[in-house]
């Protein structure tokens, strides 16, 4: 039978229903072919979203926006390939060149002997130096410090003496608080994992067990517990929160598989962020963080922070545009002209608020400000949404689709950012912070435990703030560590790192290692 007596013989609800199966499969390998450049761009491309360009290379601008307004449906903005010069920091410049260090860095001085100098060999005249500087290092850089008390005997009475050993922040524990801040840098700073360390010590003659690091490490945790409370009480006290949410292993399910649970980290208007930990990802959360929060919570399109502002009166949901611009970029491959001009408005809004930015206005200025430049240029994104889908035959499994629902879904939480001036546009200031927990995780991998993954929070907690607050952690913790047992509970706050900045860092307090003991035996 040919293929015309095929397609004779068939009825009319045969072709419905092969014309049905012909579009599911052509949507299908759609989809698969957007997935696959998706995961080409992430193993293989540039990662940076700030690349809307024209053909010509030039920025596109709001007015360009327009222009293709009133062009066919059809047309798009070509982007070109070009390549972005890396950003090079302060002190990489072309003259410089050589080892740079700064007044922290030790310096042992070594003197060279100059035989011209020798009174034997003739006359010579010391007239200036030169100096060559080279990086060096040590292979290990524990130290153990012997206290010598010396013991007397009263000769009248026979009565001995001795004064007591100094005082260790763990009670009777051979760890100096150097040590505990050092080995706290390590893992959560450096993301050296416990038994790298335990590694090191051994390395360099020194003989500790791994279970004694790990309670080391748990014992500091709850030493400096009140301090990470205090802290995020103050976070939840901000007039804005940004919150988030990011997993991590911790603990076991049957068969020895890790449990995933996660940081649900919050970021306040002081600079100062904490990371507790849950071992879901349930909504509850949100609550037992903040409570009957008063305030801008600004968060990505996850539904349970849209769920917690409609049920707690006095929070105004924000959401991001970072978030918005990355659901247009998963369809760039499948709709890349109508991708490049919903890209371009949001590039454009994002020019006019890093202009507003640099000029630090005030409050009303700001907001005036935002009025005249900024919303325009959502009010015509949001426009531009309600029509691109009516004139383009799209359908709803199409990306570019599911982009302009989540905008759309989204709208009022987007403009947030117009009425309120301290509101930024997207959560980018958290994800920065959220960056060292994803680098741990490649290097620790995993919590045992999930009273191990509070630990690991309450750290990063406070290193974290340490570095958005320009303190040295290490500092900071050899300091606290020393005077949380006995500083007055009620004013444990003055212990958290940015209060700790204006009481304590001017004359913080120090190991034994950094202040040696003097010797007074006669």
């Amino acid at each position: 039978m040919t293929l015309d007596e095929q397609a004779a013989s068939l009825d009319h609800k045969a072709i419905v229903n092969l014309l049905a199966s012909s579009e599911k499969q052509s949507a299908t390998i759609t989809e698969l072919s957007r997935q696959l450049e998706w995961l080409k761009r992430q193993l293989f491309g540039k990662k940076s979203e700030r690349r809307m360009v024209d053909a010509d290379g030039r920025q596109l601008t709001l007015g360009d926006l327009r222009e293709q307004e009133a062009a066919d449906a059809d047309d798009g903005v070509v982007i070109a390939a070009h390549r972005r010069k890396r950003r090079k920091p302060p002190w990489d410049k072309a003259e410089e060149s050589g080892l740079r260090f700064d007044e922290s860095v030790p310096v042992e001085e070594i003197r060279v002997p100059n035989p011209d100098l020798d009174a034997s060999l003739g006359p010579g005249e010391r007239i200036s130096e030169k100096t060559t500087y080279r990086l060096a290092q040590r292979p290990g850089s524990y130290v153990v410090l012997k206290y010598i008390r010396a013991v007397v005997k009263d000769k009248a009475t026979g009565k001995l003496t001795c004064p007591a050993a100094p005082a260790s922040v763990l009670g009777k524990s051979y760890a100096d608080v150097s040590f505990l801040a050092g080995m706290v840098i390590d893992k959560f700073r450096f993301y050296l994992p416990l038994y790298r360390q335990h590694q090191r010590l051994q390395a360099a003659g020194i003989l500790v067990g791994r279970s004694t690091l790990t309670s080391l490490v748990q014992r500091t945790a709850n030493l400096l517990q009140p301090i990470y409370d205090a802290q995020l009480a103050s976070i939840v006290n901000s007039q804005v929160l940004t919150m988030d949410e990011t997993p991590i292993r911790a603990g076991r399910k049957d068969h020895g598989k890790m449990k995933t649970g996660y940081f649900w980290p919050v970021y306040g208007d002081q600079g100062e962020i904490a990371f507790p930990f849950s071992p879901s990802r349930e909504g509850a959360m949100i609550r037992e963080v903040l409570g009957e929060y008063c305030g801008v919570l600004i968060s990505d399109g996850y539904k349970a922070y849209e769920s917690y502002a409609a049920q707690v009166n006095g929070v105004v949901h924000a959401q991001c545009w970072s978030h918005t611009r990355r659901k247009f970029l998963k369809a760039e491959g499948v709709e890349p002209k109508l991708t490049a001009r919903a890209l371009g408005y949001i590039r454009s809004l994002y020019q006019e608020e890093a202009l507003l930015n640099k000029k630090g206005l005030n409050d009303a200025v700001k907001t005036q400000r935002r009025a005249e430049k900024c919303k325009p240029i959502a009010d015509e994104f949001f426009a531009w949404l309600k029509k691109v889908l009516v004139k383009q035959v799209i359908l709803p499994s199409n990306p570019f689709a599911g982009a302009v629902g989540y905008a759309q879904a989204r709208e009022p939480a987007l403009r947030v950012f117009l009425e309120y001036p301290n509101v930024p546009v997207d959560t980018n200031h958290l994800e920065r912070e959220i960056r060292p927990i994803a680098l741990g995780r490649k290097n620790w991998m995993f919590a045992w435990t999930e009273l191990g993954a509070e630990n690991t929070g309450l750290f990063h907690s406070l290193i974290a703030t340490c570095r958005m607050q320009g303190i040295d952690p290490y500092t900071y913790l050899v300091d606290v560590l020393q005077r949380v047992e006995n500083h007055p509970a009620i004013e444990v706050e003055k212990l958290t790192p940015r209060l700790w900045k204006e009481h304590y860092a001017a004359n913080p307090m120090r190991s034994d290692i950094d202040r040696p003991v003097k010797n007074t035996d006669s």
